[in-house]
């Protein structure tokens, strides 16, 4: 991630390599794409794996709430410097600032992970002998069932950080016309609630289970969805009541994901198990809806990926609620 941001904090202009520029900066992009998906299933098995089983949601629930924290620090870095750069400064090297303060903080990042010790599980399943690293090939002819509820509840938590994070504020833009000010302002008021709201309900599931917050989340979506997005006016309460509307119900999934994924594999699959499929799910419907909304707004049919959306969320419904409840369950194998 450190190595991505540093390539781009530095890659000189296509005016100066030609071509050179657009291929460095993707191999960048890649870099730290690639390492965020490795990233989120090691602090998912970890942040598991170290939690007291009572309070697993809770300590699962800081994964979302730190991205939170980093995308409004982001938000706060980008508005800084807009409002201390002219637009020629940004052009020129204003944009760079942000990837060098990213890079630079890979080498805390660094640091922080020599001296993390592995979870009291791991070692235990090491000192009995047990593998603890499993194989593409055991995940799925033996775990499944697990990948395949991932594969399910992983669609509607997709499509909801890109519909919410990204679509709305756009989309009012274009549709009824509101300043682009107004617009993010109201998205990164909605953010903040969205991270504030994280622990409380990590401690709620730890309470009342993971199935109930996450089928309120998915059946809401299912029903209110469209209506709800459609309805967006031009004006600052609208924009953030909608985003409020779709980022809290998501804090109740991804608030409890972390745990429900840790509790879903075996300790020697656990990171796999984790990872691979849920990154499969992020490439095929999180990393094809930029180019499904831009290509459905162009021909001036949006409101069909609402539609879309709405139907994952259904099929997340349906695997929520076929799926068995994993509060409290053990990790130790």
């Amino acid at each position: 991630m450190a190595l991505g941001s540093l390539l781009l904090a530095i890659v000189p202009t296509y005016d100066r390599i030609g071509f050179a520029a657009p291929v460095i900066a993707t191999i960048a992009r890649l870099l730290q794409g690639l390492s965020t998906g490795g990233e989120f299933a090691a602090a998912i098995s970890f942040l598991g794996e170290t939690a007291p089983s009572d309070k697993r949601g809770l300590h699962g629930s800081f994964l979302f709430f730190g991205t939170g924290i980093g995308l409004m620090c982001a938000s706060g870095i980008v508005w800084l410097l807009n409002g201390s750069l002219s637009h020629d400064q940004m052009i020129a090297y204003g944009w760079r600032i942000p990837f060098v303060i990213g890079a630079i903080s890979g080498i805390f990042a660094w640091w922080l992970r020599q001296h993390v010790a592995e979870t009291a599980i791991f070692e235990e399943a090491r000192a009995d002998g047990k593998r603890t690293m499993g194989s593409v090939r055991e995940l799925f002819t033996k775990h499944r069932k697990p990948v395949f509820t991932l594969f399910g509840i992983g669609i509607c938590g997709t499509f909801a950080f890109y519909l919410f994070g990204v679509y709305v504020p756009v989309y009012a833009i274009q549709r009824t016309g509101a300043s682009s000010s107004i617009a993010y302002a109201a998205g990164s008021f909605a953010l903040a609630i969205y991270t504030l709201v994280h622990p409380f309900f990590g401690m709620l599931s730890d309470r009342v289970g993971r199935r109930p917050q996450m089928l309120v989340f998915a059946g809401f979506y299912t029903l209110f969805l469209y209506p709800v997005v459609l309805s967006v006016q031009p004006t600052f309460w609208s924009i953030a009541g909608i985003e409020i509307f779709g980022l809290v119900l998501y804090a109740l999934f991804s608030s409890v994901i972390p745990a429900v994924l840790s509790e879903l594999f075996e300790t020697e699959i656990r990171t796999v198990g984790i990872g691979l499929p849920i990154n499969l799910v992020i490439a095929a419907f999180g990393g094809t809806t930029p180019f499904l909304m831009t290509w459905l707004q162009s021909i001036h049919h949006d409101n069909y990926f609402l539609i879309y959306v709405s139907v994952g969320s259904f099929i997340t419904l349906v695997t929520i609620w076929r799926m068995k409840e994993t509060n409290g369950c053990s990790l130790i194998d």
